[in-house]
Parts: C-alpha cells; structure tokens; sequence
C-alpha cells in the first residue's frame, strides 16, 4: 500500500506545479502562509514548511512585509566546489547536452603557457564547448590541459563525460583557483551562446591542480541573465 507524503510536500508539489506551469509566473507572490494553511487544512507551521523549501531550492523568494513572490531560478554553481555542470543540471530534473566546437591540440602562446605554467610553444589540449540546460546555452567552456596529466583528453566523447568529469576521473582535484569577472563578450561568443553582445555576462576563470601538478585552465563565461554563481563559508565559532 503505498504511502501518504507529508502535508506539507503536497503543498510544496502544488506550488511547484503552479510555478513549472506558469500560472504562477516570475515575480508572482504566492498566497500568504494563512491561506495556504486554511486550503490545506494544516497548521500554518506545516505552511511555513512547504514555503521554506522551495526558498531553499530556489524557487520562491521571501521580501519582508511584502510576502513571498516567484523568482527567476538561474541555473547555480558553487564557488567553492569543481562539480560537473551535467550534473548540476540534472539535479535540477533538467535535460543537460552540449556542442563540441573544438578539440584539438595546439601550441602554447604566452598567455596559456603562463596560466599552465608550460613553455610557450608546448603542446596543449584545447576544447571549446557549449553547455544547454533544456536545449538554451548557459556555459562557454573554453579550456586548456596539459596532455602530460591527462594524455587521452581529446580521445574523450564529450556528449557522454564532459571535459570536468574527464578531468576528475584522471586527476583527482586537490586544490582550485577561481577569478570572476563582469563581461561583455565578442560576437562570435555571443553567436555561441546565442545571445546579445550587450548582455552582460560573468566569466570564471579556473585553475585545477591535482597534488602539485597544475592539470587544467578555463575560461567559463556565462550569460548574466541565466545563470549565478554562490559562495557559502562557515565562520569559527
């Protein structure tokens, strides 16, 4: 016999199911915590519950004295962990694919050879991909590695590993070196990541080492507009 869920997650699938639906669209606000409790027939805790959840996970934002409203959930990576964005993506129950635009080997010039601190001329693997959550472009991933720490980088099928999970799977990280910057980007990244050269975009710029190996060098460039990046610290007590 299956199950009764809690009260309050058939009140959070009901929000949720208004939201995915576009009845409630964003900046909506959502009925008060009273009102849901009386229509669910619950105590206002339980109300809270479903409400707080969906803060959580993105989907609602709290304004105080004002209520609760819908926002606009940008996909979300961490700045303190190296995560695959197919895994991110499908976390969110979203559909992950990516185009490959290029893979191949080159010569350092001075400003790789410097951010993987190689010799300019040193052969290096170069990838540029195109990362879609449900089918719309949300990452640019332009990358270097050293063939030395991962020498079958470019044999990779990146439709089924992409480059990070390829990478961790070799190189287990150790230590990672993140710069964000605001963009504007050229046009050919903007036809890339089908979007406007005027629309504002944040670039991440990473660095990998495995032990005391630097392995990988990224440029992650993200339209502004679908995406976020979060950074949470614990202070000592």
């Amino acid at each position: 016999m299956a199950s009764t869920p809690p009260r309050y997650r058939v009140i959070e699938e009901h929000l949720l199911e208004r939201i995915q639906s576009g009845a409630y669209p964003v900046n909506h606000q959502i009925p008060p915590e009273e009102q849901l409790a009386r229509d669910f027939g619950v105590s206002r805790m339980t109300a809270n519950k479903a409400i707080r959840d969906l803060v959580q996970k993105g989907y609602l934002i709290r304004q105080a004295g004002l209520g609760t409203f819908v926002t606009d959930r940008k996909a979300e990576s961490s700045l303190h962990e190296v995560l695959s964005i197919a895994s991110e993506v499908r976390s969110r129950g979203h559909t992950y694919s990516n185009d490959v635009i290029r893979c191949e080997a080159i010569a350092a010039d001075d400003e790789v050879a410097l951010r993987l601190a190689v010799r300019v001329g040193t052969e290096v693997f170069h990838t540029i991909l195109v990362h879609r959550e449900n089918g719309l472009p949300i990452q640019l991933e332009d990358r270097f590695v050293n063939p030395r720490w991962v020498p079958d980088y470019l044999d990779t099928n990146f439709a089924e590993q992409t480059p990070n999970e390829v990478l961790v799977a070799n190189c287990p990280i150790s230590d990672v070196e993140h710069v964000v910057e605001a963009m504007l980007v050229d046009s050919q990244t903007a036809q890339w990541l089908e979007i406007n050269t005027a629309t504002p975009c944040l670039c991440m710029v990473r660095r990998t080492w495995s032990d005391e190996h630097l392995v990988s060098y990224a440029r992650l460039i993200h339209p502004g507009d679908r995406y976020k990046l979060r950074s949470r610290s614990r202070r000592g007590a």
